[in-house]
């Protein structure tokens, strides 16, 4: 699609008059209406604007002329999964698993290798085939190219340290000793855990990158241990296959 297609789509999808749509990035409705018959294309700064407000990226508000690869990882990117600042602000290098709210979140390129390789061997793909291609790949991209450039020089992996060790610190009956915490988007892990009266409660933001993991539980059974910590607070829960009848074991408050 054109600027002034993916505009219009994106406006009425969002249920905006023209007039609404201009109030919101400063501008009038004439400017808008200019932008959806194709005479003009919003400037940069307002592109900007426009990316925060319609959660995707400026290059779909172009028309997708380039491909978009997470610049860590190496995953395609989508509107869906692109990483974002401090401020809101849509980062289109990186996807959320590997940025979130301005951090890096890995500094460790085996660790991510590991990562990459459970979510990614299949039928077609060997475990053998993925790690090659990912030992291959990684170091073409422009995070591992400029690491020490960009590197935080090992907070973030003493935060999850330290993370981990208030974790343990818990002792949690049952629950192994965690030694890994790895970045979870909150639409991926936000459960909804039953209340005494009927209700259920989510404890999580959809768009927000946690840090987390699940464990095996040391009584055996169906149930696992899911583990998720962020700058506020700490939450243990267990569950079965697929995140089914979770029940919340800790949240507390850091």
């Amino acid at each position: 699609m054109n600027t002034k297609d993916v505009l219009y789509e994106l406006r009425t999808k969002n249920g905006l008059s023209q007039d609404e749509l201009a109030e919101k990035v400063f501008v009038t409705r004439q400017a808008v209406s200019r932008w959806e018959t194709g005479e003009t294309v919003p400037n940069t700064e307002t592109l900007k604007l426009l990316s925060r407000l319609f959660r995707v990226s400026i290059n779909t508000l172009l028309g997708s002329p380039h491909a978009l690869y997470c610049q860590c990882c190496g995953m395609p990117l989508e509107d869906g999964i692109l990483s974002r600042e401090k401020d809101g602000t849509i980062n289109e290098k990186y996807c959320q698993w590997c940025y979130a709210d301005g951090t890096y979140t890995y500094s460790n390129m085996d660790e991510l290798i590991e990562v990459c390789v459970g979510n990614m061997v299949n039928e077609s793909f060997s475990e053998e085939q993925v790690r090659a291609y990912l030992k291959q790949r990684l170091p073409q991209l422009d995070y591992w190219k400029h690491y020490r450039e960009l590197s935080d020089n090992g907070q973030y992996e003493a935060f999850k340290k330290q993370l981990a060790e208030e974790i343990n610190n818990l002792r949690v009956p049952g629950m192994p000793k965690v030694d890994r915490l790895i970045p979870l988007v909150g639409q991926h892990v936000n459960l909804a855990y039953p209340l005494p009266n009927g209700a259920s409660v989510r404890f999580l933001d959809d768009q927000t990158t946690y840090l987390g993991c699940q464990l095996e539980s040391e009584f055996g059974g169906e149930r696992h241990f899911g583990v998720l910590a962020g700058m506020g607070f700490l939450l243990v829960c267990t569950y079965e296959e697929d995140g089914k009848n979770p029940e919340l074991v800790v949240y507390k408050k850091r």
